[in-house]
């Protein structure tokens, strides 16, 4: 049977956690059921949601702030896939559209039988593919990000990306508040952000995907997405929870857009940080990204100023990379508050199958942006020889610098 079952945690004031269960399997499928005809039983029998399990667990403490007493619970449901179309938009308001509005109510997770999973493209390249187009087999990959894009001239856009390429890095992203505009249009762009990393790899032999954010109405996307792959870019940074998982879909499975899809969790916060309603954050950055065609996931770290919960970054790389007969893995990328005194910890946690990404801890080396991507490279390749960093430092004076600058967080 091709279903979804959907996977909440709840809390019922009166501790009626059956009754709260059967009227959200009823109340989200077939509206009514107990006084109905036998006759019209039998015709929507096909279409009514069915309690899977109930299980009571203890309340947290936003829980009991509001309701004092009751019972928690995580309660999975089944909903027939006669009742939507095979596409996240109805899969979503089906399973938790008018639900995310009734009070304390937060969606864990969706699970998709193998029928269903099969109408969805998961990432074009994956982790493999991504490795293959960069040549990077043996270590976690390094990522840039511009910084004072905004207001700056395509020459400002040409120096910034050339110190980041002499860093050595494998991936730079441009900004995500980084929109059309006046002064650096994608059609200029492109071109100029590639003619820095060309020069920059007569010196060091390595090229590093340039991901160029891809914005403006929804209905242009795609045209604009073809428009960059036109013009050499090798990569794609989307803004997808301003726009939709559908867009991402959309971008994915479209044949002439076939570079690797960087996914941005810009205004995701809004949908997965209370932990009393809207998704989880392994649902929503995790296995729905990883569905809709993500090759890379950023989310943040556990370490910086906007720090997540360790236990849910986890959660999201386990989503994004975890066996799958249906979708290729994608690459986890923990962000925000990364400097190379981290390198040890993000290896520890989140191993050889990540992107360590940086901003302000590759421009923020005193010695300059190309040093700070060499302080990078030299931890990364340290740290998976087996080395600690302080031991590596004796032999990298970009390092050491960097360790003086923002310290040394061992693993």
């Amino acid at each position: 049977m091709s279903q979804v079952m959907a996977t909440y945690l709840i809390h019922d004031p009166k501790g009626q956690l059956e009754k709260k269960a059967e009227g959200i399997a009823i109340g989200l499928t077939v509206g009514s059921w107990t006084n109905l005809p036998k006759l019209e039983k039998e015709q929507l029998k096909a279409h009514k949601g069915s309690v899977v399990s109930i299980k009571e667990v203890p309340a947290n403490e936003a829980f009991l702030r509001n309701h004092p007493s009751g019972k928690s619970g995580l309660i999975t449901i089944s909903y027939p896939s006669e009742n939507y179309s095979a596409d996240l938009p109805a899969i979503i308001t089906t399973t938790f559209g008018k639900l995310s509005l009734d009070g304390d109510i937060k969606l864990i997770d969706l699970e998709f039988s193998s029928e269903l999973k099969k109408q969805f493209p998961g990432p074009r390249h994956g982790i493999k593919g991504v490795r293959e187009i960069t040549g990077v087999y043996d270590r976690p990959l390094l990522m840039s990000i511009f910084k004072a894009a905004i207001g700056r001239s395509l020459d400002s856009l040409h120096e910034q990306m050339l110190v980041q390429a002499l860093g050595g890095v494998d991936l730079v992203k441009d900004d995500e508040i980084l929109f059309e505009n006046k002064l650096t249009p994608l059609e200029q762009r492109v071109p100029v952000g590639l003619a820095a990393i060309a020069e920059a790899a007569m010196e060091t032999g390595h090229q590093p995907l340039y991901a160029v954010n891809i914005t403006g109405k929804t209905y242009e996307l795609k045209e604009q997405a073809k428009q960059a792959i036109e013009l050499g870019a090798p990569a794609l940074l989307f803004n997808v929870f301003a726009y939709g998982l559908d867009v991402l879909q959309a971008l994915r499975e479209d044949k002439d857009i076939d570079v690797p899809i960087l996914a941005h969790p810009a205004v995701a916060g809004a949908f997965t940080s209370s932990p009393i309603h809207g998704f989880s954050n392994q649902l929503l950055l995790g296995k729905l990204l990883r569905m809709a065609g993500a090759d890379l996931v950023l989310f943040p770290s556990p370490y910086g100023g906007v720090a997540m919960n360790k236990n849910e970054t986890l959660a999201i790389t386990n989503e994004l990379r975890k066996d799958d007969e249906q979708f290729k893995p994608a690459f986890p990328v923990p962000s925000a508050g990364i400097h190379p005194g981290m390198t040890e910890l993000l290896f520890r946690d989140f191993g050889l199958d990540s992107v360590i990404n940086a901003g302000g801890g590759i421009h923020g080396h005193p010695d300059g942006a190309a040093k700070g991507g060499q302080a990078f490279r030299d931890a990364i390749e340290g740290v998976v020889a087996g080395q600690k960093l302080d031991e590596v430092a004796k032999d990298s004076q970009a390092l050491q610098v960097a360790l003086d600058t923002w310290g040394y967080v061992k693993g």
